[in-house]
């Protein structure tokens, strides 16, 4: 997980404070990225770390949250997200992954859907965490979030 900022790498280079480098070209369009997922601070006003990515390589290797594949939502899962679809009806909806533990039953992980936090007029509608099976949409989809 990421943020981005554009920024030129002249731009970048003088945010950190340093001089452009002679053989590098200053009006280079690209991204101030912010990385959210760990990694040591390198800058006072950052929590994570951050570098310059040239616009090309960057647009082609992330994706905004919200046009996520199915195969993004499952890695992500595996690092703890909870994911959902912008499609599904109901808010609150979503997925994650269960590692069994010393109270399950289960003997591997898998992932389960949450309903819990649908927020419905409906008081009599199912509240649950169900084990989850992806359709074939579902799996097809390119509009999952993180939440």
């Amino acid at each position: 997980m990421v943020s981005s900022t554009p920024m030129s790498r002249g731009e970048y280079n003088d945010y950190r404070c340093w001089d452009l480098p002679e053989n590098e070209d200053g009006s280079d369009d690209g991204y101030l990225v912010e990385y959210l997922d760990g990694g040591k601070p390198n800058h006072e006003c950052h929590e994570g770390y951050i570098s310059w990515s040239p616009k090309e390589q960057f647009e082609n290797a992330y994706r905004t949250s919200g046009e996520l594949t199915f195969g993004d939502a499952i890695f992500l899962m595996k690092k703890g997200s909870k994911v959902r679809r912008k499609g599904w009806n109901g808010k609150g909806i979503f997925i994650a992954i269960q590692t069994p533990d010393a109270h399950s039953n289960m003997t591997s992980p898998y992932i389960y859907i949450d309903t819990t936090g649908l927020q419905t007029d409906n008081l009599d509608a199912p509240k649950t965490r169900v084990p989850w099976l992806a359709s074939q949409t579902d799996m097809m989809a390119e509009d999952y979030v993180v939440i």
